[in-house]
């Protein structure tokens, strides 16, 4: 007589087995209040790393408890100091391959140089390079939320799953603000228009666009390729 687990049953045993950790970067107080909500959540508890500056400015991580075999969740929020909660992140990734983690999954709500994901003059994707320190490092899963551009999920090689603000920011509007409706959604440059116009539509409420000074378009700039009008 045999016995055969369904697939769904598998799963969870697996996921039982192994268990999961989920550890908070040290880049700023809103980073541990994130991890904790999110820990009082899922009903877990914190696990225990230490992050810290030397006094050159050098990033140590030193994870205190064991990671083999299981599933790794970094949540890492993006302060000020941008390259330090880089550094911060790629240790904490590498620390956590090195100890045979089993799947590494990063909680990133911003991701950090998205605003550079296009070719400009003779500068560089910079993006595309942070993804592949990341992948490199020994990343297995992202998770972020409104990237600048969509395209930035192909620079990785991995899983990427780019959440969105707009139903949480749609129902805090909707519950918060009592006279809402009497309200306009403005845009504050054309090129916020398409976002600005798919709020007001979903509230049924009017829209403004707010016309500044002409930036040149990406399109105009000249990336050393084509001689000068």
């Amino acid at each position: 007589m045999f016995c055969v687990t369904p697939p769904e049953l598998e799963t969870k045993m697996n996921i039982t087995k192994g268990g999961l950790v989920l550890f908070s970067a040290n880049s700023n107080s809103s980073c541990m209040e994130l991890s904790k909500k999110i820990a009082e959540r899922l009903g877990v508890e914190m696990g225990k790393v230490q992050v810290y500056q030397e006094p050159n400015r050098e990033t140590r991580v030193q994870i205190q408890e064991s990671v083999r075999g299981k599933d790794v969740f970094i949540i890492q929020t993006v302060s000020k100091d941008v390259n330090t909660t880089i550094m911060e992140l790629l240790i904490m990734v590498y620390a956590c391959k090195t100890s045979c983690a089993k799947s590494i999954i990063g909680v990133i709500p911003y991701f950090p140089y998205s605003k550079q994901c296009k070719m400009r003059k003779r500068g560089s994707i910079v993006s595309k390079l942070l993804a592949s320190m990341m992948c490199k490092a020994g990343l297995t899963h992202l998770i972020t939320m409104d990237l600048h551009q969509k395209e930035i999920q192909g620079f990785f090689n991995i899983p990427v799953d780019n959440l969105r603000a707009s139903p949480f920011l749609l129902q805090y509007i909707q519950e918060e603000i009592p006279d809402y409706r009497n309200a306009v959604i403005v845009a504050k440059s054309p090129a916020s228009a398409k976002r600005a116009q798919s709020f007001a539509e979903r509230l049924r409420l009017g829209i403004a666009v707010i016309h500044g000074e002409a930036q040149d378009a990406e399109s105009d700039l000249v990336d050393g390729r084509h001689p000068p009008p």
